[in-house]
C-alpha cells in the first residue's frame, strides 16, 4: 500500500523542509506522488465494498490527494512543504464534501471519514448540518460498530476557542461548531500500511465511517 520509500521521503522531508533540498530529491518526490496516486485508485476500486456512491463517482486519482507545498495563507509555522499526506476516497471534492481518507506520516497514521479542509462554503453547510438534526448525529456516534471503530468520536485539526458568529454557545452542538472541519480517525501502525492487505482494515474502518459521511451528504 504504502512503499517503504515514500515513508522515508515524508521523513526525511519533515527534517529537511527546504526548497533546496526538494529540488534535490525530485525523483524521490516523484515516486512518493506516484504512490499517491496508486494508493488513491486502489480506494476506489474496492469503493463498492464500503461505500456504493464513492465507487459510482468518476476516479480523479491525481486530485485525490493533498499537495505537499503549502500555500503561504496555509502555512503552519515557517514550512515550505508538509510532510503528510491525506489520500482522498470521495463522491465529491475533499475540500467541498465530506468522505473518507487516509492520512499518511511517519509515526503517526491514520484513517477514518472527514472534512478537515473545507472552503468557506463547505464549512457554512457543515455547520448548519450539526445544529439541523443532533439527535441523528448522535445515533451515528453512539452506534456501537462507530464507538469501537472511533472511541474518541469527532475531532478536528484546528479549534476556535469560541462558537462562531450566529450560533449561540448553549447549543447542543457548541462544541462541534467550534471545529473548523471535523471528523473521525483510527491510528493505523506504519508496518501494516506497508502490506496490501492492509486494504481489509480500511475497508472495516470506512465501513464503520460510512454512517458520518451519509449523515453530512
Amino acid at each position: 500500500m504504502v512503499e517503504p520509500e515514500t515513508f522515508s521521503f515524508l521523513a526525511d522531508l519533515a527534517k529537511n523542509n527546504r526548497k533546496v533540498w526538494m529540488d534535490e530529491h525530485r525523483v524521490a518526490f516523484d515516486d512518493a506522488r506516484r504512490n499517491f496516486t496508486g494508493i488513491a485508485m486502489t480506494l476506489h476500486d474496492y469503493a463498492d465494498r464500503f461505500d456504493p456512491m464513492v465507487a459510482d463517482a468518476k476516479s480523479k486519482p491525481k486530485q485525490s490527494y493533498t499537495k505537499l507545498f503549502q500555500e503561504p495563507r496555509d502555512r503552519v509555522g515557517r514550512s515550505l512543504y508538509r510532510a503528510d499526506v491525506d489520500v482522498f476516497a470521495n463522491a465529491g471534492h475533499p475540500a467541498e464534501d465530506f468522505g473518507y481518507y487516509l492520512h499518511i506520516e511517519p509515526g503517526n497514521c491514520y484513517a477514518g471519514a472527514a472534512l478537515f479542509q473545507p472552503s468557506k462554503a463547505a464549512l457554512a453547510r457543515l455547520r448548519a448540518r450539526l445544529v439541523d438534526d443532533q439527535e441523528e448525529l448522535q445515533e451515528v456516534l453512539s452506534d456501537p460498530e462507530f464507538k469501537t471503530m472511533f472511541p474518541s468520536g469527532l475531532m478536528t485539526r484546528k479549534e476556535l476557542s469560541v462558537v462562531p458568529d450566529g450560533f449561540s454557545g448553549d447549543d447542543p452542538a457548541a462544541p462541534y461548531l467550534k471545529m473548523v472541519g471535523l471528523g473521525c480517525r483510527k491510528d493505523i501502525p506504519d508496518a501494516l500500511l506497508l502490506d496490501d492487505d492492509v486494504i481489509d482494515l480500511l475497508i472495516e474502518v470506512f465501513r464503520a465511517a460510512r454512517p458520518l459521511v451519509s449523515y453530512f451528504d
